[in-house]
Parts: structure tokens; sequence; C-alpha cells
């Protein structure tokens, strides 16, 4: 991307987002690009985006143009995956910048979800987001049934601070497409290109899991206790209620879920299964589960 079109490219985002919004479909958030640091070999639309260059476009050019014009959609950085931390915070020490952004976009295909941490702990009001990651090869033999992977998966993404997970693709046939790029990924749910039959996959199942009893502006609780194979995480949504998935990827077992001297479970664990629990009221103490 040169520098001297970050002007047109500015205004190019106010028209797009003045547009949507007059059709009734406001915008909650935009990034600079989807994954700035790759062009994709030229096979998807795409450009390489320097730190430099996404630092003085957000906060010489597209944050002053949303400020100027009272445009309420957020600005997350970096869209793009865990082994760029060190580029976050490269750009979140900037004033310029810091002042623009809300959170930042975080991709699951390289690196680890701890960096999310990393950041948080640096700068504990910017907001992290998990904006894309999904089953990787359509032809898993495994694809129908891996449900404890992305329990796992999805798991280490909310004990690591991030806000949502947005998966991709949503839907797509059993090759993959449609598809302008030159990945043969599959999506949260395949429909036979001939057949029409519609499968959910592994992905669709776990986030089945969160998205049933978890509701938005659900708060984290914290957990303690490890268990080999077991991934858990907690929270208590804004009515009161509780909710807390258990991913197993081992074998068959029974765990005990406690808040102390309060409230306790003994649940049983499948081989390879996930677990909600919800519970409406809050023990007569307070405690870590």
């Amino acid at each position: 991307m040169q520098r001297k079109h970050f002007p047109t490219y500015a205004e190019y985002f106010r028209k797009f987002l003045e547009c949507y919004a007059a059709a009734g479909v406001p915008v909650d958030a935009v990034t600079v690009q989807n994954e700035v640091d790759t062009d994709q070999e030229g096979l998807m639309p795409a450009c390489l985006w320097s730190q430099t260059s996404e630092m003085r476009f957000i906060g010489e050019h597209l944050g002053p143009h949303f400020a100027e014009r009272n445009i309420s959609s957020k600005i997350w950085l970096l869209d793009h995956n865990y082994d760029l931390w060190g580029r976050v915070l490269g750009e979140l020490a900037d004033p310029k910048v810091r002042r623009f952004v809300d959170g930042v976009a975080w991709h699951g295909y390289a690196g680890d979800p701890s960096a999310m941490t990393v950041v948080q702990k640096e700068h504990p009001d910017v907001h992290m987001y998990w904006t894309e990651g999904g089953p990787e090869d359509v032809h898993d033999p495994h694809l129908e049934t891996n449900w404890t992977f992305w329990g796992v998966r999805f798991t280490d993404i909310m004990n690591n601070w991030a806000r949502c997970v947005i998966t991709w693709n949503l839907m797509l046939d059993e090759n993959g497409k449609p598809n302008i790029g030159p990945f043969a990924c599959a999506g949260l749910v395949t429909v036979g290109s001939e057949t029409q039959r519609i499968s959910r996959n592994g992905q669709y199942w776990a986030l089945a899991h969160f998205s049933r009893a978890i509701r938005r502006g659900a708060r984290r609780m914290g957990c303690r206790g490890t268990i080999k194979k077991i991934s858990r995480v907690a929270f208590l949504n804004p009515d009161g209620s509780y909710a807390m998935v258990l991913t197993n990827a081992g074998p068959e077992r029974t765990v005990r879920v406690r808040l102390p001297s309060a409230w306790e479970a003994e649940v049983a664990l499948p081989p390879d299964s996930m677990v909600t629990l919800e519970w409406n009221s809050a023990p007569p103490h307070g405690g870590n589960l």
C-alpha cells in the first residue's frame, strides 16, 4: 500500500460505512485490511502493510477521519496471527494510534493464543477479539467429528481474554467452494453440491456448546485446578446465571466441579466429548470454580 493513497483509502472507508448504515446495516468495527502481513502471493485481494504504514494510516488518516465525521465504527489492529504480537505492542506504544484503537483482531493460524494475554497485560484497556479461524482442510477425514479439537481451541481463546470467536467460513460445499483464494477450507456447515445434503462439522458442534449457554456481555470467571486433557472455561452471564464448558480430549472420566464451601457436582465426561453446565442462581458463597 503506497502512502500517497492513504487519504483516499480513508475516504473509501467513510463512504462504505455511511452507505451501509443508510441501508440499515451499521458496521460495528473495521480493520485496515484482512491479514496485513501477507499479500497472499496475489491469489486473493490483498497487499502488504508494514507496521509503520498501519500506524500512520490509523493515527493520521483513518482515526482522525472517523472522529471528524462522527463515525462510531470501532478500529481494530492487525487482523492477523498470534505470532505478530510484537508488532501489536509496537503499534499500541504510539499515542496517536492508541487514541483511535478499540482492540486487536487475532487469527489462529500461527503462534499461540497466550499472545493475547501478553498484549492484555501491557494494555488492559485494549480489547482482544478472535476474528478468524476455520477448518483448514475440507478433505480432513475427521472434519465432522473433531469437536474436541475445536473445544480445546475455543477454550484457550476464551481463557486468553478474547471477547468473541468468529469462524471462517459459515457454509461451503464438499470442495470448499465458492472460493476465490488458494485455500480449500471447510465451513461450519457443508452442503453437498449435487445432493444438497447438509452436514454439521466438528467446529459447529463445539461452537454450539459456547453459543447456547454463554450470553452476550458475559464475564469469564477464574478456574483453578488442572486435569490432563480436560479443558474448561466458565462464565457469569448478565442475568446472573452461570455457564461452564468442559472439553474432554481423553478417555472417559468423572470430574468434580466445585465452588469453595458452597456448591459442587460430579460430572461424567464420555471419551472425546464436550459437556456444558448451566445453573441459574448464584451459590451462597463466592469463589472461583
